[in-house]
């Protein structure tokens, strides 16, 4: 591969990392509270609310239900009104982030309520208030579970950025869709595509590295 190709494929890189970044950051900045509120509005929760808990819940899953091709066109207009335009890496954010939000919710959601409720109850004796026992109880108790589940949203959002690549989204799945299926020069594709396994095998093994030595530290 020549200088220019090279130059290209790092690009590609750097635009993907944008997109999944910001996507996940934004995700979590969205999903993150949504995760917390389903728990604590839950039947069992700390402060049940049926009617708030349904409607979240309904929503979540028409979202994550929803195919992100599909998404992706729905939510044209939307990424139009707030980026200017509907294509590039900066525009495919937009979808990233709302594919990514739901799934990082009911993430949150699950492993909240995988904390052991002795410790909760323990809490609550000692007079913690709800507040006190989701962000210094329930969340350290489950930030293993949180570790390992951000490595699963890395992934899947790094796959749907390709997929975003492949109409106009930029990053390397825009490079592998146009020179790899377009002008068949699948070197170029295949290169492409292995930056994108690796990326996802480094995170995974950071992430998993990250949430052992959190569960090592806790015993």
């Amino acid at each position: 591969m020549d200088n220019q190709i090279i130059s290209m494929i790092i690009q590609g890189v750097g635009e993907t990392l944008l997109m999944v970044i910001a996507s996940t950051v934004l995700g979590y900045i969205l999903g993150l509270p949504l995760g917390i509120i389903l728990t604590v509005s839950d039947k069992d929760g700390l402060k049940p609310n049926k009617t708030l808990y349904k409607i979240l819940d309904v929503i979540i899953n028409i979202l994550r239900s929803v195919p992100f091709l599909v998404l992706l066109i729905i939510l044209i207009p939307v990424t139009k009104m707030i980026v200017g335009k509907s294509y590039g890496t900066i525009a495919t954010i937009v979808p990233l982030t709302v594919s990514a939000f739901p799934f990082i919710a009911r993430m949150v959601e699950q492993s909240l309520k995988e904390v052991d409720p002795g410790v909760i109850e323990a809490a609550q004796s000692m007079g913690a208030t709800n507040r006190q026992i989701v962000f210094n109880v329930m969340m350290v108790e489950a930030k293993v579970s949180l570790i390992t589940g951000t490595t699963i949203v890395f992934a899947s959002i790094l796959a749907y950025s390709a997929m975003a690549g492949a109409l106009g989204g930029g990053g390397l799945g825009d490079i592998a869709t146009r020179y790899g299926y377009y002008r068949r020069e699948e070197q170029i594709m295949w290169v492409s595509v292995i930056i994108l396994v690796v990326m996802v095998q480094i995170f995974q093994s950071l992430g998993m590295l990250l949430a052992k030595k959190m569960d090592n530290k806790k015993k």
